[in-house]
């Protein structure tokens, strides 16, 4: 696909590696994608390998806790790639930890990468959006944000925040063209962490980061008449 029959920009915010890098091969088929996290040499490695096939990428190295770092991500993709049409905000940090096991230091740090950045972003690119008429904002949450365990004193908090931030912005934006919304990722999902972690877990235990990806596809690109503020997925086996 040429430069010239891309839908336009989509940005994905925390590219590791399991849902981000899926986000990106999924979008970078038919958009321009700035891929942005803090590793910067994995980034390149991905981004080559998508312009390899045929996609357009641009690799952006930035703290997403730290606004300074936001600010300038988002020149150089104004600059390089053009004002960002679909933002994918999938960054996380997900510590363990009852509330007296919790430092004051880890619960702020994990606001700031789960909810902050996620704040810092979308005033990034919204005013674009409005100019146009017309973008999509989607969050990656995950099911600390509507029943957390005890063990996620600092996680739990920080997705609550950031699903809050996704309703205030879909009822502010949506009556203005822009789609925002909260994707619930109510399991583990298959990912080298994840299986390290519990190696006891079959692959349909685990949600496949290419279907959630896919998923993350439909909502961004559904008739506004039909739009989806927050989406549930899960492996079938999931209990909820």
């Amino acid at each position: 696909m040429s430069r010239q029959d891309r839908k336009g920009v989509a940005a994905v915010i925390g590219v590791g590696a399991g849902l981000g890098t899926a986000l990106a091969q999924r979008f970078a088929g038919e958009y321009a994608v700035a891929l942005v996290a803090r590793d910067g040499s994995k980034l390149k490695e991905l981004a080559g390998k998508l312009d390899a096939a045929g996609g357009r990428t641009l690799a952006v190295s930035a703290d997403v806790s730290i606004e300074e770092e936001i600010h300038r991500a988002f020149e150089r993709i104004r600059a390089e790639l053009g004002e960002v049409d679909v933002l994918l905000y999938n960054a996380a940090m997900r510590p363990f930890g009852r509330l007296m096991e919790t430092k004051p230091s880890t619960f702020e740090k994990t606001w700031r990468v789960n909810a902050f950045g996620g704040f810092l972003c979308s005033q990034e690119v919204v005013p674009a959006m409005l100019s146009k008429g017309r973008g999509a904002i989607l969050f990656t949450g995950a099911t600390a944000g509507s029943r957390p365990f005890a063990t996620s004193a600092a996680f739990g908090p920080a997705k609550f925040a950031l699903r809050g931030l996704a309703q205030v912005m879909a009822r502010d934006l949506g009556p203005q063209g822009i789609h925002v919304a909260y994707v619930n990722i109510d399991g583990a999902i298959d990912m080298p962490f994840i299986r390290n972690l519990r190696p006891d877990f079959k692959k349909e235990d685990m949600l496949s980061p290419a279907a959630i990806a896919e998923s993350f596809w439909h909502v961004a690109h559904q008739d506004p008449s039909a739009w989806t503020q927050e989406l549930d997925v899960r492996p079938f086996k999931e209990k909820f």
